[in-house]
This record gives C-alpha cells, sequence and structure tokens, in this order.
C-alpha cells in the first residue's frame, strides 16, 4: 500500500481517534487518566495538530474498542512527510486552547482564528502566498480543528468583542465575508460563545492597544495573550492582568450587546449581498463585442465585366 502524506492524514488520524473516544463514551479527560497524558496531548492530536506517538496509539487501540484500527493506520501514515511546525511561543497558544476553561478576545482587522470559517481561513492563507496548495490545505485544517474546543462542548465559554473593522474588511471576496457573518450568528446562538462588536464610530470607546485575549485555565490561573509581528507574547503578572481586566470588562460593558451586534453583523451581511447583485447586474449590463459574420476569412468580390 502506497504510503499517505501527513499532510491530510494527522488530522484524519484525529477524527478517528475522537470519533472511538466519543463511541466508548469517554471524555478528553478520561482517556488521557488512562493513557496517562495531559488532557491537551489528547486535544491537540484530535485537533491535527500534533503527531502521535508509537505508544500513545498503541495505547489509545487498547483502552479503546478499535481492534487494532489506531495503530495499523497509525503504521501506514509516513510521518515523516513535511507538516506544518508552529513557533514553540504559538504552540503553547493551542495548548492553553486546548484545556482552557474561558478565553475572553478583542480582536481588531481580521476575524479571530478560533470564528473564521473555512472559506475564510483559505482565503486569509492564500492571499499574496507563493505556499504549497497543499500545505496550505493542511494549515486550514490544523486552524479549524483548534476550534473544536468550543464548538464540541458548552464547558469553555468564549467571549469575542470584534473591532468593526472584522466585519467590514473583505477577505477572499463579498461571499466569502457573507458567508462568514452567516457563520458569527450561528456559533453566536451557542450557549457558550458571545459575540459583540465595537462600532467605528463610537470613538469614546477605550480599546486595547492591539488584538490581545484573557485564557483562564482550569486551576484558575489566567495568562494574557497578544502578538506583535513574528511572535507572541504571555504575561501572567497580576497587576498587568488586572488591568487589561478592567478594561476588557469596560469595553464589554459600553459596546452594543450580542443581540444588538447580531444586528450589526446583519447589516454588513445585507451590505456583501447588495454588492455582489450589483456585481452580477453589472456583468449583465456590460456591452457585449460585436461579433464578425462566420468564421471564415473574408475576400474581395471579383465584379464581372459587363
Amino acid at each position: 500500500m502506497e504510503r499517505r502524506s501527513a499532510l491530510t492524514n494527522a488530522f484524519v488520524f484525529g477524527m478517528l481517534l475522537k470519533h472511538f473516544r466519543e463511541a466508548a463514551g469517554l471524555r478528553q479527560e478520561d482517556l488521557a487518566l488512562g493513557v496517562p497524558c495531559d488532557r491537551s496531548l489528547i486535544a491537540r492530536v484530535e485537533a491535527g495538530t500534533r503527531t502521535p506517538r508509537e505508544n500513545l496509539v498503541k495505547r489509545c487501540d487498547d483502552l479503546l474498542p478499535t481492534e487494532g484500527a489506531l495503530y495499523r493506520l497509525w503504521v501506514e501514515i509516513d510521518w515523516t512527510s513535511q507538516e506544518v511546525e508552529y513557533p514553540d511561543w504559538f504552540n503553547r497558544r493551542v495548548e492553553m486552547e486546548a484545556e482552557a476553561v474561558s478565553l475572553r478576545a478583542y480582536q481588531t482587522q481580521v476575524m479571530p482564528g478560533l470564528l473564521q470559517t473555512e472559506e475564510y481561513v483559505h482565503a486569509l492563507f492564500s492571499r499574496g502566498s507563493k505556499e504549497d496548495p497543499a500545505l496550505t490545505d493542511y494549515r486550514v485544517r490544523v486552524r479549524l480543528g483548534r476550534q473544536r474546543r468550543f464548538l464540541d462542548a458548552e464547558d469553555a465559554l468564549l467571549v469575542a468583542v470584534l473591532d468593526e473593522s472584522c466585519i467590514r474588511n473583505v477577505v477572499g471576496s463579498s461571499a466569502v465575508m457573507h458567508r462568514q457573518c452567516a457563520h458569527l450568528l450561528s456559533v453566536g446562538q451557542r450557549p457558550n460563545i458571545r459575540i459583540q462588536v465595537a462600532p467605528s464610530h463610537m470613538g469614546h470607546l477605550v480599546r486595547p492597544r492591539t488584538s490581545m485575549c484573557i485564557i483562564k485555565l482550569p486551576d484558575g490561573h489566567e495568562w494574557a495573550y497578544s502578538e506583535s509581528v513574528n511572535r507572541g507574547h504571555f504575561c501572567d503578572e497580576p497587576d498587568v492582568l488586572a488591568q487589561l481586566s478592567r478594561t476588557y470588562d469596560v469595553l464589554r460593558a459600553d459596546v452594543p450587546s450580542a443581540e444588538e451586534s447580531a444586528e450589526l453583523i446583519r447589516e454588513a451581511m445585507e451590505g456583501f449581498r447588495q454588492h455582489d447583485k450589483a456585481m452580477a447586474q453589472e456583468q449583465l449590463q456590460r456591452p457585449r463585442p460585436k461579433r464578425l459574420r462566420g468564421n471564415r476569412p473574408r475576400h474581395p468580390r471579383r465584379r464581372r465585366r459587363s
């Protein structure tokens, strides 16, 4: 059998592991306890962001009703192929997300990664990039895999305050943005997800200087996370956390509620729909170039002499 590339199968392997775990009625915590390992490791393997080791795979086969399927698949996959390697600082962020009990985020310019659609992620990674399409596709799947922590369970709280630029800046196309906004409205109805929009005309709002989030772990410890051009920054200093929490909480109180923000998102959706409609109408009304009769070369006719 031909060995497969890890570019796609890390994600597929994680889906299979999750299927067997859920079929056994186990939580990630339960499986991690039996292995034993940290729950974040199970979460990352299931999300396709971590290459599973042989001993972990064999132990999962022992604990789950797989009949050895996980190890057989693990052997067939070429795990030495090129994989996406994130910087250590971002791996740390992913590990925190996998076990966080709450995440309070403020985002500007682009949608938060945990709320992006597949189309949006792909357009974001593809613009101006000469990257191998297969690698881009894998990066898209990895980002979508990170969302499972908040979409598959209701025990992790995700609160996001979006600067209005997030829903106005076009990534991909108007159609991509229309569906992205629809996704925000859909996931915003989940009991563990709240989305609010900070309108651009509300100049009195005190906003964080950059996109940031406050991550709360199961032991109650909190970390503030932000990014500069080429690295991420973590901080758990009490004074800094207190100041950021206060700024964030005041901002949430001053911006429109989640219900009111949904109306702003619907308004942006309608704008993208109207734009697409206008573009289609323009294409229909654009004059078409005149077609020559027939497709044969034309030659001057000889006149008969009288």
